[in-house]
């Protein structure tokens, strides 16, 4: 069974930086993801990234402040949040796939999900 794990996350203040991984075992996922739930709201696409490293894709919210990456030959995907501001805090999600043609901002297009990690932004 294919469990991706997060790791990272925790309290930041506005404006800092936070650095997310997730690692899941099997063969090598055609796309990676992150997704993120505040309370009361529904799951929100963040960005995603396809097996190979050279496409990404980012929700307009955080474009210019997070940053997608993989490592190469590995289920490996890393979120760089920078600037970050309360709106960000959320439980973090890493979803991978082998779907080759859902939309990378779908939820419907992953099929294993971590259980999350929380990102709290406060001062």
């Amino acid at each position: 069974q294919v469990q991706p794990v997060e790791y990272g996350g925790g309290l930041g203040q506005p404006g800092s930086s936070l650095r997310l991984s997730c690692e899941a075992s099997g063969p090598l996922f055609y796309r990676l993801a992150w997704f993120r739930q505040a309370p009361g709201n529904e799951r929100e696409f963040v960005a995603a990234i396809a097996r190979g490293g050279g496409a990404t894709w980012y929700a307009d919210s955080v474009k210019g402040r997070f940053t997608i990456s993989k490592e190469n030959l590995k289920n490996a995907v890393y979120l760089q949040m920078n600037n970050l501001i309360p709106n960000d805090t959320a439980l973090y999600s890493c979803a991978v796939t082998n779907n080759v043609v859902g939309y990378p901002s779908h939820i419907s297009t992953y099929h294993y999900w971590g259980q999350g990690t929380q990102v709290t932004v406060s001062s």
